[in-house]
């Protein structure tokens, strides 16, 4: 039954990798039909990192479209060396860190969350905040409840580099331990490390925010707030 098991998972991967395979070379070929997949597919994820990364809305629009100009212009000089998925995303982190250095060299202030950056429906203004939730299920939005959600990007926008970017990969992204390593272009320990610490920043500032606010005493009392973010790096 094992073997069988460990037969299947194989079979699956090489599906996979062929799969990827064809698409690759699609890329390179210069195939429409194959960028517009790609953009489908990974445009709203991309996004949602460098949202949360950057922390300004119109920056990481404009940071997604360069993303998939460096892939569409480099796809040809990817050889499969790693996934698709993990030289996209590195790119992806690649634009944020030179947006970062951009945003400290010009002395721009951050954008605080509660900030309005346009009006919807009914003249009802959009906040900064709303547009970093991911309408997308995912490991984060599973673990958190909906009156939280606020709450924890607040938390997550104080936690200092390379800390938060490290929870954005593991913790909302949902990518192992060596994709995320390979990402960062750190070793494992490191990534576990940075995890640890990221997570215990972003406990203390939950912790800080709800006795200030009067809502509850201690975290630890508050079961919506038990998630995955506040574990120890397993």
């Amino acid at each position: 039954m094992q073997a069988d098991l460990t037969m299947g998972n194989i079979a699956g991967a090489l599906t996979i990798q062929s799969e990827e395979a064809a698409l690759i070379a699609e890329l390179r070929a210069g195939s429409e039909e194959a960028f517009a997949w790609l953009i489908a597919r990974y445009h709203q994820p991309i996004y949602s990192l460098l949202a949360r990364t950057v922390q300004d809305r119109a920056d990481a629009a404009d940071l997604t479209q360069e993303v998939f100009v460096k892939i569409f212009r480099g796809v040809g000089n990817f050889h499969g060396e790693s996934s698709l998925r993990t030289w996209i995303y590195r790119i992806a982190l690649r634009e944020a860190s030179n947006q970062r250095r951009w945003w400290m060299r010009h002395k721009q202030k951050e954008v605080p969350i509660e900030q309005e950056i346009g009006e919807g429906e009914c003249s009802t203004p959009i906040r900064l905040k709303e547009m970093l939730v991911d309408p997308s299920e995912s490991p984060f939005d599973a673990a958190v409840h909906a009156e939280n959600r606020a709450r924890v990007e607040a938390a997550l926008a104080k936690v200092s580099e390379p800390y938060r970017t490290t929870l954005i990969l593991r913790d909302i992204e949902g990518f192992v331990y060596e994709e995320v390593a390979e990402m960062q272009g750190v070793n494992l320990g490191t990534v576990k490390s940075r995890l640890v610490r990221g997570r215990a920043f972003l406990k203390a500032y939950l912790t800080a925010e709800l006795r200030e606010s009067h809502r509850v005493p201690h975290t630890s009392e508050n079961p919506n707030l038990q998630m995955p973010l506040s574990e120890e790096a397993r």
